[in-house]
């Protein structure tokens, strides 16, 4: 059975370097497991969808929430799934640099990335509008 689990976190370290360590790690280990998603980060705030079998996506939100890079582990959506939305993707990164803002408009009261102010589904339709408008980058 597949599933689909949305969180925000906030990033203990900012640091590029410690940011594409994360995405690195993850694109090691999730492809062994089944795992793929796509991660938005902006603002020390991280926004992930991580899909695949309902054993592994929850072993591995299990891991993030214990994960001391993590701070304020916050479960926004979860649902069982017919089909992936992020397949392409061992884990896709959003450029939060090269957003225009009235895409973060569209969603939020203030143009910046802030799962913690906004649903599971509304966080989820932001990703999905990043997808369609290609401001994902990192698809390996």
């Amino acid at each position: 059975m597949l599933v689909r689990l949305l969180y925000a976190s906030r990033a203990i370290d900012t640091r590029a370097e410690a940011i594409e360590n994360i995405l690195a790690q993850s694109r090691q280990s999730n492809p062994t497991c089944g795992i793929t998603g796509i991660l938005c980060y902006g603002g020390g705030i991280f926004l992930q969808a991580i899909e695949g079998g309902r054993m592994a996506v929850s072993e591995l939100y299990g891991h993030i929430q214990k994960d001391v890079r993590h701070k304020d582990v916050v479960l926004l959506h979860y649902e069982e799934i017919a089909e992936r939305r992020f397949g392409g993707w061992t884990m896709g990164q959003v450029n939060m640099s090269k957003i225009n803002t009235s895409i973060l408009l569209k969603y939020a009261e203030k143009p910046e990335l802030d799962p913690y102010s906004v649903s599971g589904k509304v966080s989820l339709a932001l990703l999905e509008e990043l997808m369609a408008t290609a401001s994902i980058i990192g698809r390996a």
